[in-house]
């Protein structure tokens, strides 16, 4: 049985499912990867970026959205970078309900290649839903149905549109710990009162609130990143130099986004067999509050 909203997009021919909430919110869900390209909290305004190069054909990863970054983050492991569900053609959940046109439960298990390159047995599923306010809700579980424990890591890479990354501020993860990616994963504290771009940047906060904002000054916007089980939060973005040399990136593109990723990176997930872990985020649009004509950042990540 098909999903209501499924279909086949027009530019690349690959099957896809569009989310539509009564409020009028939609959302955009590949079959490959899992990965969620869309999301219009008002049914207008696109609040995820893609890459006007994005590679929608497999088994290339897409560039921008939500990537499924699973069992492995980044290059932090034996696997190419960033696992492999996010390479991989998912399903339908045989067992989850088909019927509701504002959310998606889909099921990743191993194919024979993954299985001899990570030699597991397991059941990955996510649920995409909108919520009644147009929120985007993204659940992962994660079942081991091996016969020996198992050992993951796991992100949620979103890509936040925004007007100029240089104009974004992010608030919630200041005076915490994280491993600098550009300085060979140092462990170091955060001294700012706030994330601020000028530069690449690459870091894995520890240890994280379960509230992060982001906030676009130019158009008074603010993303809220709500998590639950993901303990750590990814900042990133490849800036100039970076951007330049990847091929699925356009030209001055990465000013137009900022990925703020819900993660289990530090101490990864450890299952034996038979146990399932959980995690999720949602993320909701807010306007951006002022206080003395400076934003108050107490306000916002406490959800004011």
């Amino acid at each position: 049985m098909a999903h209501p909203g499924q279909c086949k997009d027009e530019a690349s021919g690959l099957e896809k499912v569009v989310l539509r909430q009564a409020g009028g919110a939609t959302a955009e869900v590949f079959f490959h990867g899992g990965h969620v390209t869309s999301w219009k909290h008002d049914g207008k305004e696109e609040n995820l970026f893609m890459s006007s190069k994005a590679v929608l054909k497999p088994p290339k990863a897409i560039r921008g959205g939500i990537p499924v970054c699973f069992p492995q983050f980044g290059p932090m492991g034996p696997l190419d970078q960033h696992g492999f569900a996010r390479n991989r053609s998912w399903s339908l959940d045989p067992a989850s309900p088909k019927t509701d046109p504002a959310s998606l439960d889909l099921l990743l298990t191993p194919a024979p290649e993954d299985l001899r390159l990570w030699p597991h047995s397991f059941e990955l599923r996510m649920k995409v839903a909108l919520g009644k306010g147009g929120e985007l809700l993204s659940s992962v579980r994660v079942l081991n149905t091996d016969s020996k424990a198992l050992s993951f890591t796991c992100a949620l890479h979103t890509y936040f549109r925004v007007s100029d990354v240089s104009e974004v501020r992010i608030e919630g993860l200041e005076t915490l710990d994280y491993f600098d990616n550009l300085d060979a994963l140092k462990r170091v504290t955060d001294q700012g009162d706030s994330i601020t771009f000028d530069s690449e940047f690459d870091r894995i906060y520890l240890n994280t609130p379960a509230k992060v904002a982001i906030v676009d000054h130019a158009i008074k916007k603010t993303y809220i990143v709500k998590k639950d089980g993901f303990l750590d939060a990814v900042v990133w973005n490849p800036w100039e130099k970076k951007a330049r040399s990847m091929s699925d990136m356009g030209e001055g593109e990465y000013k137009r986004f900022v990925c703020v990723e819900a993660a289990a990176i530090e101490k990864p997930v450890q299952l034996k067999p038979g146990e399932e872990w959980r995690a999720g985020q949602e993320l909701s649009v807010v306007p951006s509050s002022y206080h003395s004509g400076q934003l108050d950042p107490s306000m916002v990540t406490r959800g004011y």
